[in-house]
C-alpha cells in the first residue's frame, strides 16, 4: 500500500476502561480499522488528562487511575477515513473524536519475509 501526501488523520479520545461488548474499546477500534483495510492504527497510553467531566486521571502513585487517557490515532486517505467514521460511531459512547489533514512524508512497512 502507497500513502503520500494529502491524508487524514482521525484521533480517538477515550479512557482506558472504555469497553465494548467486554473488551477494552482501543482493541475493538483498531481490530476494525485492520478490517476496514486502514494503513495503520496506534494506541497511546496517557499518563494524565482530563476530559468533559473534568475529572483528572493520573498515573502517579498516590492517585492510581483505572482510566487513564487513551488516544487511538489513525492515518489514511480522507474517502478510507470518512467511510470509517460510521464505526466509530457505533462503538464510542463518551470520548472525543477529531479529524484534521495532514501531509503523509514517507510509509514504509517492514518486507515480507
Amino acid at each position: 500500500m502507497t500513502l503520500e501526501g494529502t491524508a487524514t488523520r482521525v484521533t480517538i479520545f477515550v479512557g482506558e476502561s472504555d469497553q465494548w461488548q467486554h473488551r477494552p474499546l482501543y482493541t475493538e477500534i483498531v481490530h476494525r480499522a485492520h478490517r476496514a483495510g486502514l494503513a495503520g492504527a496506534t494506541v497511546l497510553r496517557g499518563v494524565e488528562g482530563f476530559g468533559a467531566s473534568s475529572r483528572i486521571h493520573t498515573s502517579r502513585l498516590l492517585s492510581l487511575s483505572q482510566d487513564l487517557p487513551v488516544v487511538i490515532v489513525i492515518v489514511d486517505t480522507a474517502e478510507k477515513v470518512r467511510a470509517f467514521l460510521p464505526e466509530l460511531d457505533e462503538v464510542v459512547g463518551e470520548g472525543l473524536v477529531i479529524l484534521d489533514e495532514v501531509e503523509v512524508i514517507r510509509y514504509v512497512g517492514r518486507s515480507q519475509q
